[in-house]
């Protein structure tokens, strides 16, 4: 098998131009996670790099498949210079290693939280998964291995985590967009959920 993550930066280059920043996090029993930074404009995003490594095995399976399953690596894009979003590096490195902690499978749809601010002054602690596809697109591998996606995180301040608890991804994500919401803005407050 081909290692997949030099693939996986390629396809973000191709993607995001070249990374200004590169960190490493590494979880005991787990596989070295790195996040990279990108400049475009007033958008800073941050993709990781060794989610995708190994496929996301179903919680229940009693053996997990080394070969096939969903890949996946995270990306989240925030205005530059509003917020020290830098520190977003490690609650990063922690979503993209739940797999592998965890046992589940990060698709669109689902939170992920990690129980603290984002980044410093963050109203935000958990996110939620987009769908793939927009920025960068799927990377697709060698038979039997499933593509790579690319998800989106969209951060969420904890009342709209509760609210997307009880009516579901897609009504908080039309409510983000009656009210015009800037889910890049890192300093934005929860969108009104009367």
């Amino acid at each position: 098998m081909a290692d997949v993550l030099p693939l996986v930066e390629a396809r973000l280059r191709t993607a995001l131009g070249e990374p200004d920043a590169r960190a490493a996090v590494t979880f005991l029993g787990t596989d070295r996670v790195e996040v990279l930074r990108f400049h475009g404009g007033d958008i800073v995003r941050y993709a990781t790099l060794g989610m995708s490594a190994q496929p996301m095995a179903d919680p229940t399976a009693i053996l997990a498949d080394p070969v096939k399953g969903p890949r996946a690596e995270l990306v989240l894009s925030v205005r530059a210079g509003l917020a020290d979003t830098d520190k977003v590096l490690r609650p990063l490195a922690v979503l993209a290693a739940s797999p592998q902690v965890e046992g589940v499978v990060v698709a669109p749809g689902a939170s992920l939280d990690v129980g603290e601010p984002l980044w410093p002054g963050a109203l935000f602690t958990s996110v939620l998964v987009a769908e793939p596809g927009g920025l960068v697109e799927d990377l697709e591998l060698d038979e039997p291995l499933d593509p790579v996606r690319f998800l989106p995180l969209l951060p969420m301040t904890p009342n709209e985590a509760a609210w997307k608890r009880v009516h579901g991804a897609q009504a908080l994500q039309e409510r983000w967009l009656t009210n015009g919401t800037d889910l890049r803005d890192p300093s934005r407050t929860s969108v009104p959920l009367d």
